[in-house]
């Protein structure tokens, strides 16, 4: 057989960007027509920065799609061309394309406050409900209805989540915009509910245009070449993603599972490509080893809880020997968190007997002021008197960090609230159980195993959501020494 050749993320996200925007571009240009030569003779188009002409020029495109005049061919011709004109825009040209739909094309304050009066009036039940849906239309702004134009137009819902993604970056500089990308959320809440996705296994026998974007989309350990990802939809080892209807072959979320005898702790063992394959018919524990949310534009949109369970329940199907569903999990916060609290000189971080053991490691005096420094050096991991030292100090502080941690009332670390709010139980940590450069950065290699407890998993997430009691093993909580 032969190589393929090794990639990075970066390099194929860019490819795949490329050839999307490409692709897009191109069926537009054909529904479109001549009005996109018209709309480039009219607006800069990428060459220069939009000035006041093409302001005025835009806001008149905005209102023509909005009037639908000629029928649904037409609006579809419309959209297109505006949809054109965006892609090739600058950043400061989109940006500017956003602010005047944000700005412009709000809901007009007469009709709505029209509509509110004639709500306060209505003398009997029929009335009321009329005027209540007048009022309904009227807080629609027409910023909303034509950015549902796009929806008709292939890959146009896909448009409408990289526009918003566009948004969540400009609205840092530009408040106004935070108006558009609330529209797009709203909208987006309806769209993808998730009644309407679809749950499907990927395999090695999915398209390639398929393969390549989880490859781009890894979010957690990064996928290094075609074997790995060969290795990673091999026998004992499955792929699940969520689609949206018109989304084909873009997947929104996918998590990553091992089939395994025991719960494992170590996800270069895990991912190693020399292993033997396991029968899966012979494993007893499924491994949730990354989960990847790929839609920057669908942020605030929750799917994972829902995929969690969809595929719980299809591999306790498939596989019905299964005993256990747990994860293995990063721990992106400890290290952050472990020199906040050593800045604000917290007490009780290092016991006495764990000082001598590091001074006698280190030959020389220490103080926990000098944690945040030693773990920076990663080789510290090579020193097994000095990784031996640290080991009970670094555990017990991480099981302190995911038992106690908060932020506004929430776990702080953001995969503990993920699993936790799931109903998962945080079961045990693993020591070293990520060697890579980001798992030493995060959580100086330390990761946790959430274990979903089939029987036990509603009533943890309602002590969870209701009380904030976090569901711990005996082990972890001994560990954290609370």
């Amino acid at each position: 057989m032969v190589a393929l050749p090794a990639f990075t993320n970066l390099s194929i996200s860019g490819t795949l960007l490329e050839r999307g925007l490409r692709g897009l571009m191109g069926n537009w240009r054909g529904i479109a027509g001549d009005r996109t030569a018209q709309i480039g003779r009219d607006i800069g188009q990428g060459r220069k920065e939009l000035g006041p002409k093409d302001i005025d020029r835009l806001r008149g495109l905005f209102t023509e799609c909005l009037e639908a005049r000629g029928g649904e061919v037409s609006a579809r011709a419309r959209a297109a061309a505006l949809g054109q004109l965006y892609l090739s825009l600058t950043e400061d040209g989109k940006r500017i394309f956003q602010k005047t739909l944000a700005t412009d094309f709000a809901a007009d304050p007469a009709m709505l406050d029209k509509a509110m009066t004639a709500v306060k009036a209505a003398g009997d039940p029929v009335a009321r409900h009329e005027a209540e849906r007048k009022l309904r239309l009227a807080l629609t702004p027409p910023r909303q209805r034509l950015l549902t134009h796009f929806t008709g137009l292939p890959q146009g819902v896909k448009f409408l989540v990289d526009l918003r993604a566009d948004a969540l970056r400009f609205k840092k500089e530009d408040k106004e915009l935070a108006i558009l990308d609330a529209d797009l959320e709203d909208l987006f809440v309806a769209w993808f509910d998730v009644g309407f996705l679809e749950l499907q296994r990927i395999t090695w026998n999915s398209p390639a245009a398929l393969l390549e974007k989880l490859i781009a989309y890894e979010a957690v350990h990064a996928i290094e070449s075609w074997d790995d990802l060969r290795n990673r939809l091999d026998a004992d080892r499955r792929c699940y993603a969520f689609f949206h209807p018109r989304m084909p072959l873009e997947p929104l979320i996918f998590v990553e599972v091992a089939l395994v005898k025991g719960i494992a702790g170590n996800v270069q063992d895990l991912l190693d490509q020399s292993s033997p394959v396991l029968d899966p018919r012979e494993a007893d524990t499924a491994i949730f080893y990354s989960i990847s949310n790929t839609q920057v534009g669908l942020r605030g949109i929750s799917f994972g809880n829902f995929l969690i369970k969809r595929v719980v329940d299809d591999l306790s199907r498939e596989l019905p020997h299964l005993k256990q569903f747990s994860t293995l999990s990063p721990i992106p916060g400890f290290r952050k968190w472990l020199e906040d609290v050593v800045a604000r000189g917290t007490p009780d971080l290092v016991p006495a007997e764990a000082r001598d053991e590091l001074r006698e490691a280190l030959g020389k005096r220490f103080s926990k002021g000098m944690l945040p420094g030693l773990l920076k050096d990663h080789a510290w991991a090579e020193d097994a008197a000095l990784a031996e030292a640290l080991r009970p100090v670094l555990m017990r502080l991480c099981a302190r960090y995911l038992l106690t941690a908060q932020d506004r009332g929430r776990p702080r670390d953001p995969v503990a609230r993920f699993h936790l709010s799931n109903g998962a139980t945080v079961q045990r940590l693993n020591w070293l159980g990520d060697r890579s450069r980001n798992g030493m950065k995060q959580s100086a290699g330390i990761m946790v195993n959430y274990l979903y407890r089939l029987d036990e998993i509603d009533q943890n997430h309602e002590k969870f959501s209701r009380d904030g009691i976090i569901a711990a093993s005996s082990d972890v909580k001994r560990l954290a020494d609370l």
